[in-house]
C-alpha cells in the first residue's frame, strides 16, 4: 500500500456529535429521562415511515442512516455514533420517520419518548439552541456535498466518499484500509448518485486500478493515492 494521508475535508460525520454540544446539566436531564437498549449489528433502530416519535442518544457502536425511493433506490444519508441523536425529526414534527437507521455493530443507546423529549427541550433552551446548531449543521454539510456533487463525474464521486469513508470508519491493516462500515452496491450507488450497475463497473474499474478490493460487504482501499487522485485531480 503507497502511503498517503487522506484530506481531512470529509462532508460524512463532520459535526459535532449533540450530547458534547449540551451544557453539562441539560445532558444529565435528558439522559436520566432515557432508558437504555441494546441493538445487535444490522438490527434495525428506526424504520423509515414507521410512525414510532422514539428519540435515541447513541451510547455506544455506529449506526448508518439510509432512506429508500418507491422504487427501491436506497441511498446512504449518514453515519452516526456515540453522542449522537437520531429520530429527533419524527418526534419535534409529529411526522413518520424519514429514513431507516440501522445498526452496524454492537449498539447502546438511551431512548426517551418523544413528547418527553420535546418537553425537555421547551424548560431548556440551551439544550433547544444545541439541537438548532446541529441541524443547521447538518443542512449546510448535506447542502456542500450536492453541491459538490453536482458538478462531478460518478468516478470522482465515488473516490471522495470512498476516502471520506476511509478517514471517519478506516482501519488500517497490513494490506491497506479497511472500511468498518458494510454497506451494499445499493447503498454505494445511492450514495454518490448511479445505478447498481454503474456501481458495479466503478468499482470494478477501481479493482483494475488496484486502488480497491472489495467483497461481500467489505471493502479494503490498497492505494488511497489513486483515490484521492481521483478525488482531488488539481492536487
Amino acid at each position: 500500500m503507497t502511503g498517503t494521508r487522506l484530506p481531512d475535508d470529509s462532508g460524512l460525520d463532520d459535526q459535532v456529535p449533540f450530547l458534547a454540544r449540551l451544557e453539562t446539566e441539560d445532558k444529565a436531564a435528558l439522559l436520566k429521562q432515557g432508558h437504555a437498549l441494546q441493538f445487535a449489528a444490522r438490527e434495525t433502530l428506526v424504520r423509515q415511515y414507521e410512525p414510532s416519535t422514539l428519540v435515541y442518544f447513541i451510547l455506544r457502536g455506529w449506526c448508518k442512516v439510509t432512506a429508500a425511493s418507491s422504487d427501491g433506490y436506497v441511498a446512504l444519508l449518514a453515519l452516526r455514533g456515540p453522542g449522537d441523536i437520531v429520530g429527533e425529526s419524527a418526534a419535534v414534527t409529529g411526522r413518520p420517520r424519514s429514513a431507516t437507521v440501522t445498526a452496524l455493530e454492537p449498539v447502546t443507546a438511551a431512548a426517551v419518548t418523544g413528547a418527553l423529549f420535546t418537553e425537555l427541550l421547551y424548560e431548556r433552551p440551551t439544550a433547544t439552541a444545541a439541537l438548532l446548531a446541529l441541524l443547521a449543521d447538518r443542512t449546510r454539510a448535506s447542502d456542500r456535498r450536492r453541491l459538490e456533487f453536482a458538478s462531478m463525474p460518478a468516478r470522482r464521486r465515488l473516490a471522495v466518499l470512498l476516502l471520506d469513508l476511509a478517514r471517519v470508519h478506516g482501519r488500517t491493516t497490513p494490506k491497506g484500509i479497511e472500511l468498518d462500515v458494510p454497506l451494499t452496491k445499493e447503498e454505494l450507488a445511492g450514495s454518490v448518485g448511479v445505478s447498481r450497475r454503474m456501481i458495479q463497473r466503478l468499482l470494478q474499474e477501481l479493482r483494475a486500478f488496484e486502488a480497491v478490493v472489495t467483497g461481500h460487504r467489505t471493502l479494503l482501499i490498497t492505494r488511497p493515492d489513486i483515490l484521492l487522485r481521483l478525488a482531488h485531480p488539481g492536487l
